[in-house]
């Protein structure tokens, strides 16, 4: 299986691609897809959907794991993210590819157990699991996390549905 993390972002968009197997993650690709501030937001949306179909096409992904929208300080930006989430969903939908959304502070804890670790920790943690050299931009970890934390929570769901079928079979 193939998962896709994105980081959303208007200016800077982290992206990670992961294949899992059974219990093994293996990082296939990750970066970040960079737009120029300085043109409109609508020209860069397009931007954005151009450069996330051409990652559905290259790698196919199965899954799409998606960071959820947040109010931080700056409400603009919360609402550029929310453009470029929009998109990154269009994107996904269009190619067929199902889409999971996780809060930042819930994959935090998921990865690095706690929801308020810095993101130079959530980074460490990444590069840890998959047992890879230095990732240059907290955009790209981001993304790495978001993938390999939907990656665990498939098994977390794979394990609850065989634990029912086995209850439901020593019922019967």
């Amino acid at each position: 299986m193939i998962i896709l993390g994105i980081d959303p972002g208007s200016r800077f968009l982290g992206y990670a691609v992961i294949s899992v197997q059974g219990s093994t993650m293996k990082p296939i690709d990750y970066g970040v897809l960079k737009f120029d501030g300085d043109i409109p937001l609508s020209e860069r949306l397009e931007s954005i959907g151009l450069g996330v179909r051409e990652l559905f096409e290259k790698y196919k992904p199965n899954h799409l794991s998606l960071e959820k929208i947040f109010l931080g300080k700056n409400a603009d930006s919360a609402f550029k993210m929310g453009h470029a989430r929009g998109v990154v969903i269009y994107e996904s939908l269009l190619a067929k590819c199902e889409v999971h959304e996780y809060a930042t502070r819930v994959v935090k804890k998921g990865i690095t157990g706690n929801g308020g670790a810095e993101k130079e920790h959530v980074r460490l943690v990444v590069r840890n699991m998959l047992q890879i050299g230095p990732v240059k931009s907290l955009d790209a970890s981001d993304a790495l996390a978001m993938a390999c934390f939907h990656a665990t929570q498939l098994r977390v769901l794979k394990l609850k549905q065989t634990t029912k079928r086995q209850k439901e079979q020593e019922l019967a």
